[in-house]
C-alpha cells in the first residue's frame, strides 16, 4: 500500500484515482482497484474537492450567458429522512440534502451549485449566487417549487425573463412520494407561467438540468440509489460534488459541442487533464499560489 501522504503520492497514482472517482466508482472499489488505503482516497478527494470549490468560485464570475435552467437532486446523509435518530447531532446534518444545480442551455455549462435543504432560505441564497456570477440579463426557467418565485425577485429583481414549467404527472407525485420513487412517474402534461419580463416560451424548459442531474447521478457513486454507497459526511459529499461539477466543466468534452462546457462558455482555452485538476492541490502554499495564478492567466488570455 502507498504511504497517505498527498506529498509522498505519485502524480500518477493520483490521476489513477481522480479518474476512478470521476467515472462513478465508489472509494472503497477504488481503493481496492489503485492498491492504496482507503484513508489516501479519503484524504485526496478532501484535498482536491475543496480545491476544485475554490477555484470554481473564482472561476466562475462576469459570465454572458443566455438561457439558464434550475433545478435540484435529492440525496441523503446517514440515512433517510425517516430512519434519523430523534436525538440525532443538528451539525451532522443527517438526512435530507438537496444539491441545487444550474447549468447554461446553450454552452451547457454549470455556473454554481449549492448544497442545502428544499426550502426557501436555501433557494434564495441559491439564486443570490446564481445571479452575482452572470453579467448579462438571462432568460430563467425553474420547476414549480414554491419558493423559486420569491428567490428569483430577491436576486434578480426585474433584470431576468422568468417563467416556471409546472409538470402534471399520473396520480400527482407529492414530495413524500417522490423520495420513495426509483422510477420517474408518468408526465402527462405541462404548463409554463411567465413570473417576470418576456421569456421565449418555446424555450421554456428544465430537460437540460433534468439530464445534468441524471449526468451527477451516473457519475458519482455516492448518488445512486438503492445502494449502502451514500455519502455519511456531508464535508465528504461536498467534496464529491465539487470534483464532478469540475470534471464536467473543465475536464469531459460534451457530445453535442465537441468542446467542454468551459470552453464553449469561453472561461478555459483547452480540454483539462485529470493531472491538471489534481496539480490544483500542491504541497507547498507557493506551489499552489503559482497554480492559480497559471489558471488565471489562461483565462485571461
Amino acid at each position: 500500500m502507498l504511504a497517505s501522504n498527498m506529498n509522498r503520492l505519485p502524480i500518477e497514482k493520483r490521476v489513477q484515482i481522480i479518474n476512478l472517482l470521476v467515472e462513478g466508482m465508489s472509494m472503497r472499489a477504488t481503493s481496492r482497484i489503485a492498491d492504496v488505503s482507503i484513508n489516501t482516497v479519503t484524504k485526496l478527494l478532501i484535498d482536491v474537492g475543496m480545491a476544485c470549490s475554490e477555484f470554481q468560485d473564482k472561476t466562475m464570475r462576469n459570465l454572458t450567458l443566455g438561457n439558464v435552467q434550475v433545478d435540484e437532486i435529492w440525496a441523503f446523509i446517514g440515512a433517510k429522512q425517516k430512519n434519523v435518530p430523534v436525538d440525532a447531532d443538528p451539525e451532522l446534518r443527517l438526512g435530507d440534502c438537496y444539491t441545487y444545480t444550474a447549468i447554461d442551455r446553450d454552452t451547457k455549462l454549470m455556473p454554481c451549485y449549492m448544497l442545502g435543504y428544499r426550502n426557501g432560505e436555501c433557494s434564495e441564497q441559491f439564486m443570490q449566487d446564481l445571479a452575482s456570477r452572470i453579467v448579462n440579463r438571462v432568460q430563467l426557467t425553474t420547476d414549480g417549487m414554491n419558493s423559486y418565485p420569491a428567490a428569483v425577485e430577491a436576486a434578480f429583481g426585474c433584470n431576468v425573463d422568468y417563467a416556471v414549467l409546472n409538470k402534471s404527472y399520473e396520480g400527482g407525485m407529492p414530495q413524500v412520494e417522490a423520495k420513495r420513487r426509483y422510477s420517474p412517474a408518468v408526465c402527462v402534461g405541462a404548463t409554463k407561467n411567465v413570473i417576470c419580463g418576456s421569456p421565449e416560451l418555446k424555450d421554456v424548459s428544465t430537460s437540460h438540468v433534468e439530464r445534468a442531474n441524471l449526468t451527477m447521478r451516473m457519475g458519482m457513486r455516492r448518488f445512486t440509489r438503492l445502494t449502502n454507497a451514500f455519502s455519511k459526511k456531508i464535508e465528504m459529499h461536498m467534496h464529491a460534488v465539487s470534483l464532478h461539477f469540475m470534471h464536467y466543466n473543465f475536464a469531459r468534452i460534451h457530445k453535442s459541442l465537441r468542446v467542454t462546457p468551459a470552453m464553449a462558455a469561453g472561461i478555459s482555452d483547452h480540454v483539462w487533464t485529470i493531472e491538471e485538476i489534481c496539480e490544483l492541490v500542491a504541497a507547498p502554499e507557493a506551489k499552489k499560489r503559482g497554480a492559480y495564478k497559471k489558471r488565471e492567466a489562461q483565462i485571461s488570455n
